[in-house]
């Protein structure tokens, strides 16, 4: 499986692919401060939760640091949790503050213990979009998928 990613609109990144295990376990993922750190960012990057308080008005903060000790740190507000369909929040690197990214993801339930997650990344700007782009946004992202599609393969089914 691949993350596919594209441009619909010129203020939008669209991502989707398609996991191997049921949407309750993607969306898990997604949730659980303690498996966010075993995919989120690329495999040199390691992920530290913060905070994580999974609810509408609630916050997250994740710190992604190297092997040289260098530190990207991100942050958002989530605006709707629907469990587990739809998740809803900013994203916003701490290094450019200011532009806050609204993220939508969805959790869409293909039968056979696969999920389609859907990511629709909404944009202040056409530059600011590009600017992500450019800064290699989808290798991280796919990246992130990979490592999210080993950690769910790895995990016993329920």
């Amino acid at each position: 499986m691949t993350t596919n990613i594209s441009t619909p609109t010129d203020r939008e990144i669209l991502s989707e692919r398609i996991f191997d295990a049921p949407r309750e376990r993607v969306f898990a993922a997604h949730t659980d401060p303690a498996l966010i750190p075993q995919w989120w960012g690329p495999r040199r990057m390691t992920t530290t939760v913060l905070e994580m308080d999974v609810r509408a008005g609630g916050t997250w903060r994740f710190v992604a640091s190297d092997g040289d000790g260098r530190e990207q740190v991100f942050h958002g507000v989530y605006r709707e949790v629907s469990p587990p369909e739809r998740i809803v929040q900013t994203f916003e690197w701490e290094g450019m503050p200011g532009h806050a990214i609204v993220e939508t993801i969805s959790f869409e339930d293909l039968g056979g213990e696969r999920t389609r997650l859907t990511i629709t990344s909404l944009f202040h700007t056409t530059d600011e979009r590009d600017g992500m782009l450019a800064a290699g946004m989808e290798g991280g992202l796919r990246e992130s998928h990979d490592r999210l599609d080993e950690l769910l393969a790895a995990q016993p089914a329920r």
